[in-house]
C-alpha cells in the first residue's frame, strides 16, 4: 500500500473543498492530476473514498474514517510548518506564558516589557492561573513557557530556577500591639487569617508548614487576589500571608508590618517551566535567555 504524503494531500484537499477543481487550484495541479491521484488512493486501499453529487464531491463512509485522521495529519504538519517559520525569523510568531497575576506583575512584568520593546512583532498571550492550572495549560499546549512555584515533581517537564521569594505574614493598624512581638504559631493562629483561596502552591506550602509543627490552619477569610490579601489586612479585617516582595510599597509605607514568628518560613523558589522534549518556539527561547 502507497504512503506517499502527496496523495494524501490530495485527498484532504478534495474532501475539503468537496471539488475536485477546488482542490487543483489549491495543489496548483490540473484536475485529471488530482482525479488520477484519488484513483491511485481508492485503489491502494481497494475502497471508494468519494461519490459525485451536483456541487462536486462528497466522502463515501469509509472517505470519512480515513478523513478523521488525515485531517489532524495536516494540522500537525501545518502547525509544524508554523513552527518553522517562528525558529527563522523573530519578526513574527508569539510567546505564551503562563503564571500567576502577582508573578507577572511583580517578577515578569520588566522582562515582557523589555521583550516588547526589542521583538515588536512577537504577539504575547498570557495565560492566569495557579501553579496545577500552569502546568494544565503547558501539557494542553496552550502555553510555551510557565513562571511557578516550586518544587515540581513531574518527569514531562523541566524547571530551572530564576529567583527566590519570601512569604510571610503581614498586619495594619489595627494590630499594631503585634508589632514588637514574636509570635508562636499557636498565638498566631488565635487570630483571623487570611489566605488565598484557590489551590496555589503558596497556599499549599503554609498548609504543610503548619501540619509539620502540628497545626491546622484555617483562615477566616479566603480571597481570590492578591491584591485583595493587601487591600483587607491593611483594612485591619485579619493578617494576611503574602510574599514580602508584593507588599515591598505598603511596608515601607507603613500601612502594612510584617509579623515576627518564632520560627523561619522558608524561601519560596521561583522557576520558569517547560515541556521537556518538546522544543521551544525561537521566542520562548530567547525570552528564556533574557530571563535567565
Amino acid at each position: 500500500m502507497t504512503n506517499n504524503y502527496e496523495l494524501y494531500k490530495v485527498f484532504y484537499w478534495a474532501a475539503k473543498t468537496g471539488s475536485l477543481t477546488q482542490a487543483a487550484k489549491v495543489l496548483y495541479l490540473t484536475q485529471p492530476s488530482v482525479s488520477h491521484a484519488i484513483k491511485q488512493l481508492e485503489e491502494s486501499f481497494g475502497l471508494t473514498l468519494f461519490y459525485r453529487n451536483s456541487k462536486g464531491v462528497a466522502l463515501t463512509q469509509e472517505g470519512t474514517v480515513l478523513y478523521s485522521y488525515i485531517e489532524q495529519s495536516q494540522i500537525l504538519i501545518n502547525t509544524a510548518e508554523e513552527k518553522m517559520n517562528a525558529l527563522k525569523n523573530l519578526d513574527n510568531g508569539e510567546l505564551r506564558i503562563g503564571g500567576s497575576d502577582s508573578l507577572f506583575k511583580h517578577y515578569l512584568l520588566p522582562f515582557l516589557e523589555d521583550f516588547i520593546k526589542r521583538y515588536p512583532g512577537i504577539k504575547l498571550h498570557l495565560n492566569h492561573g495557579t501553579t496545577p492550572e500552569v502546568i494544565t495549560f503547558l501539557k494542553e499546549g496552550k502555553i510555551d513557557l510557565g513562571v511557578v512555584r516550586m518544587p515540581i515533581v513531574d518527569p514531562q517537564l523541566e524547571v530551572k530556577e530564576s529567583f527566590q521569594l519570601q512569604d510571610c505574614f503581614v498586619a495594619g493598624a489595627v494590630y499594631n500591639d503585634l508589632k514588637n512581638r514574636v509570635l508562636s504559631l499557636n498565638t498566631l493562629l488565635q487570630y483571623p487569617i487570611i489566605l488565598f483561596s484557590r489551590n496555589s502552591r503558596a497556599r499549599m506550602t503554609i498548609t504543610e508548614i503548619f501540619n509539620s509543627y502540628g497545626y491546622m490552619i484555617k483562615p477566616e477569610i479566603e480571597v481570590g487576589s492578591v491584591d485583595l490579601l493587601i487591600e483587607f489586612a491593611k483594612r485591619g479585617l485579619g493578617i494576611s500571608y503574602v510574599t514580602r516582595e508584593f507588599v515591598a510599597k505598603e511596608l515601607a509605607e507603613g500601612s502594612l508590618f510584617e509579623i515576627q514568628l518564632d520560627i523561619p518560613l522558608p524561601p519560596s523558589h521561583i522557576g520558569m517551566m517547560n515541556m521537556r522534549n518538546m522544543p521551544l518556539s525561537s521566542a520562548a527561547k530567547r525570552f528564556l535567555e533574557q530571563v535567565r
